[in-house]
């Protein structure tokens, strides 16, 4: 087998790519080893036409006229079939990865009004059920102004920032309105509600079987802490599920690579707890990037107990100090020094 003409510059470890390539090239070669026309030629007796259809059950790169030569054949084909499906298997877990390990966009956005990116921590945003909108608590906090030009303070008008509707003054007038936004397809207010009948608050009756209905819908119009939830239930048998680890770790990288940040630290723990600190580390600082704090705190906890290295701490840190750079305005400060439920860092 000839060696991949791909070259990488890192000398540690080759990266994703070339490791990749090394892959593909292999699989390539030994797609072709048999035949070069394997596809319509039986592998066994040789022979050709359209009725040589039964193809190898576990590779599929090799096709026999019947079952008698397929027979016949597999014990010439094993060593070859077994090293496709093995290298088959080593590039789709390779593709994984690099999709896994991507860092994905915020999960949160831009606030509409500042079109700032909306702060990670549930203090600095607010989710208005009259407009489906999700604002900044700066923008929340921020004095606005009528068609006159006259200022307005939100706070004690009690309005929206960004439609001016008055807030429900009753608990019975914000389940109206989020039922509106559940029946606009509102990925956020689905999730909302997927809670509510989780924990059986804000007048629903508890209802395991509805909130995992609820999370999936959210999930699939692309609510990536949905996914979270959904991990979460498997992981720990909640909501009426039996315990399934393999189907948790799913709906957490599904969750993760949509951007949940929570979901990712639990791929993370995920990774401690089976000893892959490398991997690990990977998550962490993604969600460093998406202004986890937790996972900032785990990895200067990793540092002191020497499972992390200084570079990988100072690493977070500057990840961490980037995520900040692009959430925080003077704005944000303000309501953050003026009440503490606007606190966004």
């Amino acid at each position: 087998m000839s060696t991949p003409n791909k070259v990488c510059k890192d000398d540690a470890s080759k990266s994703d790519v070339c490791v990749m390539s090394d892959v593909t090239d292999m699989l390539q070669q030994l797609s072709t080893a048999d035949n070069e026309d394997s596809m319509s030629v039986c592998a066994n007796c040789g022979k050709e036409g359209s009725d040589v259809t039964n193809s190898c059950n576990k590779c599929n790169q090799v096709k026999y006229c019947n079952a008698a030569c397929k027979k016949k054949h597999r014990h010439k084909h094993k060593k070859h079939c077994e090293e496709y499906v093995r290298l088959a298997a080593e590039n789709a877990a390779e593709l994984h990865d690099i999709e896994l390990f991507k860092q994905p966009p915020s999960q949160h956005g831009d606030c509409p009004i500042c079109f700032i990116q909306l702060p990670a921590l549930d203090s600095g945003r607010r989710y208005k059920t009259c407009c489906g909108k999700v604002i900044c608590s700066g923008c929340t906090y921020a004095p606005v102004y009528d068609n006159q030009g006259n200022k307005l303070d939100i706070i004690k008008q009690n309005e929206c920032a960004f439609c001016r509707a008055v807030a429900p003054k009753t608990n019975e007038e914000m389940i109206k309105r989020e039922k509106i936004r559940v029946e606009a397809n509102d990925a956020k207010a689905i999730y909302n509600q997927g809670i509510y009948y989780s924990d059986g608050i804000d007048g629903y009756p508890q209802d395991y079987v509805k909130a995992l209905e609820l999370y999936h819908r959210a999930a699939e119009l692309g609510c990536a802490n949905a996914y979270c939830s959904i991990g979460y239930a498997y992981d720990t048998g909640r909501r009426a599920l039996e315990v399934d680890k393999k189907k948790a770790n799913h709906y957490f990288e599904l969750g993760a690579m949509k951007g949940s940040a929570m979901a990712r630290y639990n791929l993370g723990i995920k990774e401690m707890n089976a000893g892959n600190v490398d991997r690990a580390l990977k998550h962490y600082m993604i969600a460093v990037r998406s202004g986890h704090n937790n996972s900032l705190q785990t990895i200067q906890q990793l540092y002191s107990n020497g499972h992390a290295t200084k570079d990988d701490y100072t690493k977070a840190l500057q990840l961490y100090q980037d995520y900040l750079g692009e959430i925080k305005s003077k704005q944000r400060d303000e309501a953050a020094a003026a009440d503490d439920q606007y606190c966004y860092y």
